[in-house]
């Protein structure tokens, strides 16, 4: 504990339950709840997952956020919070124990810069952590033991939102430290909300609501779909402990910062409003692409976050990476998620009744992102691309016979099993399917459909391709041959499903599929790591070639070492892991040598897997630092595909840096 307490006159909270001077927590305190300053989720901006604590993190970069707020209309959307993270202190508190703005980040002080954010008509929102330093490793001064000091500084700056974070906490109970800051902010009598951010390692979700506002329910979000994907479907299971002014936080938007793709970004999005999560964008305005702005100004989509009546969404389906999420909202109607996690595109179905709404004969589907409306007798159907969603605002609709029926059309593999990326071979024609349903009352006429293919591949349907009436409840699904040349280069390729149909006037709708031409592995034995993979996910970091994981950056490892032992080739990954490669029938074995990378030394326990398509053929058990490398041979004979697994060994992600050393194939 840091000894300049006794002179602040704040008193730090000990791990007993007692203030530091002995006397016990007052019952005052224990029942002191905070105000509702969030009746809906907080929207806003933080700097953090686009600066972090790099030179950019300027008062004029600051200043020129609140200005965008207006000019690229965020602030009329609903945006309101221009919030700074770590890194804005000096490293030493002044004479008075008071923290200090750093004078090159923010030569006019701190004060000026909430006064130019309010001018605006907007907040501002700041950063310490619940502990004795911050999480920076520059290190700098955490509000433990200083809790009224440093409220009562943040009040008279005109401070309207605390992230107060968790790092060098001393292992003191989080209930404690957060309480402690509660009622320091209670005691400057200004509202400010309070956003509890220990990372969901206490659940806080049963108990934060005492405390703050909002609280983080996750570890940190990074900029890619595996974070998203994990973040958003812990946070999903937690609808129940969400309301108004008690918000689940799965962390900021990673939104237009380049690591996902246009559909990731309306995914991560759409997932947030479903879930009533805050908003805080996380990419840097003053360079951000207009496809982003027009993701995050999607009005539809926010009013979904937005919804007075406060409910995070129910998921009512989940199988094989496949969600139906279903959100109540104020008008009694309901928004519905249709959610792909996987890589292929999917039909996903849910019904009217499954969405809680009430009998009718008809209702309304108004497709939030399309912005356009549609009927159906009851049917709730997309189909959904990978890593997509389909978000749907559904009522019931006296006069749904004014709307045209809903129609959903897609194109999918013929997979040989489930999660298979959709791989088309040379040497044998591959299997596709497009299908055409009708979800309304009315029928359409003249219903088609034809399947473009790149210049020299070959495709012949192998059934019913038309259908002069498609009465409503009816679909008509075709199988497809499709053979790509001999020769042609690995790579990914777009076939097009074109559906046309009679209603009104003539309507065009159209469905891709991406397929993939794999590389084929050498005959006799090869390093995989020379080999291209047919997909990767990695816990932190992306997976590294002929190096070890290092840290989130790509490039930042060091040589492949396992307990002194050095390996020249190989891949250095984190916990959870998975690594595929085609190996197309024509390979016997892979062999490694697998443990836990000597970049880690203190903690980190991992099991290497190799699976051969659905089988899983070798196992490491669990290693640790302590263990040498251990060679893993597999039997993969037969297999079309082969993925290296790595997982946390049952006890949790921490430092879970394991290499893949000599890394090696045996074909024909």
């Amino acid at each position: 504990m840091d000894e300049s307490t006794n002179a602040t006159g704040d008193v730090p909270v000990e791990q007993d339950g007692t203030t530091g001077d002995g006397a016990a927590e007052t019952g005052a305190a224990r029942e002191t709840r905070p105000p509702a300053l969030a009746p809906t989720p907080p929207m806003g901006f933080n700097n953090w997952n686009s600066t972090q604590c790099g030179p950019e993190f300027t008062d004029s970069m600051i200043r020129g956020i609140a200005d965008l707020f207006l000019s690229l209309g965020l602030k009329d959307a609903g945006y309101e919070y221009v919030n700074i993270d770590d890194c804005w202190a000096l490293p030493q508190r002044d004479a008075d124990g008071d923290l200090v703005p750093d004078p090159v980040r923010f030569p006019e002080g701190m004060k000026a810069l909430v006064d130019h954010v309010h001018s605006k008509g907007l907040k501002f929102g700041i950063y310490t952590s619940a502990g004795t330093r911050t999480c920076s490793e520059r290190g700098f001064p955490g509000a433990l033991g200083h809790e009224r000091q440093d409220a009562a500084l943040f009040a008279s700056w005109g401070v309207d939102y605390l992230k107060y974070d968790n790092c060098h906490n001393q292992g003191i109970d989080a209930r404690l430290r957060y309480r402690a800051m509660r009622d320091a902010i209670a005691a400057t009598g200004r509202p400010i909300v309070l956003s509890v951010c220990e990372w969901g390692e206490n659940r806080p979700w049963e108990w934060a609501f005492e405390v703050g506002q909002l609280w983080r329910t996750t570890p940190d979000i990074r900029d890619s779909w595996d974070s998203v994907l994990e973040i958003a479907k812990a946070n999903m299971a937690l609808a129940e402990h969400a309301g108004p002014n008690r918000w689940n936080d799965p962390d900021m938007l990673e939104v237009g910062n380049g690591g996902l793709t246009p559909e990731e970004c309306r995914t991560h999005f759409s997932l947030w409003a479903m879930m009533a999560a805050p908003l805080l964008i996380g990419v840097d305005l003053r360079s951000v692409a207009p496809e982003a702005v027009e993701i995050l100004t999607n009005r539809e989509v926010i009013a979904l976050d937005q919804d007075p009546l406060g409910e995070q969404a129910r998921v009512v389906r989940s199988e094989d990476g496949l969600h139906v999420l279903v959100k109540r909202l104020q008008d009694g109607g309901r928004a519905v998620a249709l959610f792909n996690e996987n890589d292929v595109p999917a039909r996903i179905s849910t019904s009217a009744a499954e969405a809680g709404l009430p009998r009718s004969t008809g209702y309304r589907l108004r497709d939030v992102w399309a912005r356009t409306d549609a009927h159906t007798a009851g049917d709730v159907t997309a189909w959904v691309p990978p890593h997509g969603i389909v978000v749907y605002r559904v009522t019931p609709e006296p006069a749904w016979l004014l709307l045209p029926p809903s129609v959903d059309a897609g194109v999918e593999p013929v997979l040989s099993r489930p999660g298979a990326l959709p791989l088309v071979d040379p040497d044998a024609p591959s299997l596709v399917t497009t299908s055409l349903g009708n979800n309304g009352w009315l029928p359409v006429l003249g219903a088609r459909v034809d399947l473009e293919v790149p210049p020299g591949w070959r495709v012949r349907p192998t059934g019913q391709r038309a259908r002069s009436v498609l009465a409503g409840g009816d679909r008509v699904d075709t199988t497809w041959e499709v053979l790509p040349p001999a020769g042609l280069e690995p790579g990914r390729y777009r076939l097009t499903a074109l559906f046309a149909y009679l209603y009104g006037w003539g309507r065009r709708v159209s469905a891709d599929l991406e397929v993939v031409v794999p590389h084929r592995l050498p005959s006799g034995t090869s390093y995989l790591s020379d080999a291209p993979w047919l997909r990767a996910s990695n816990g932190f970091g992306p997976v590294e070639v002929d190096t070890s994981n290092g840290e989130a950056e790509a490039g930042d490892g060091g040589p492949l070492t396992v307990n002194g032992r050095v390996f020249e080739k190989g891949l250095g990954v984190h916990a959870p892991s998975s690594v595929e490669y085609f190996t197309g029938g024509r390979c016997t074995s892979v062999s490694a040598f697998v443990g836990v990378d000597d970049e880690k030394p203190a903690a980190g326990s991992v099991v290497f897997q190799v699976w051969a398509d659905d089988r899983k053929v070798a196992d490491s058990g669990a290693l640790t630092t302590r263990d040498d490398a251990v060679e893993l041979v597999a039997d993969v004979t037969g297999a079309r595909t082969v993925r290296l697994v790595v997982t946390d060994a049952g006890n949790g992600v921490d430092s879970d840096h394991g290499d893949w050393g000599d890394l090696k194939a045996t074909c024909e």
